[in-house]
């Protein structure tokens, strides 16, 4: 996979974190503190500056009330 195309889906899932972050109406620090993280992580994730392990997708995905392939769906 070429660098360009892996970081088109970074930016997608950057989109979709945050998007569903503020649907809920919380805090990178309140979203942070529900997954077991710090909130400079969830900062640099709705950034697109962290590629997040598959444990960690799945944290946040429950974190934000989501299934994983609805935060990892393409169409945001």
């Amino acid at each position: 996979m070429k660098k360009e195309e892996k970081q088109l889906l970074l930016n997608n899932l950057a989109i979709s974190i945050k998007k569903r972050r503020l649907q809920l109406n919380i805090s990178q620090e309140k979203l942070a503190e529900k997954c077991g993280f710090d909130r400079t992580y969830i900062s640099m994730l709705e950034r697109a500056k962290r590629n997040p392990s598959f444990i960690n997708l799945v944290k946040i995905s429950k974190g934000l009330e989501i299934e994983i392939n609805d935060l990892l769906s393409l169409e945001n």
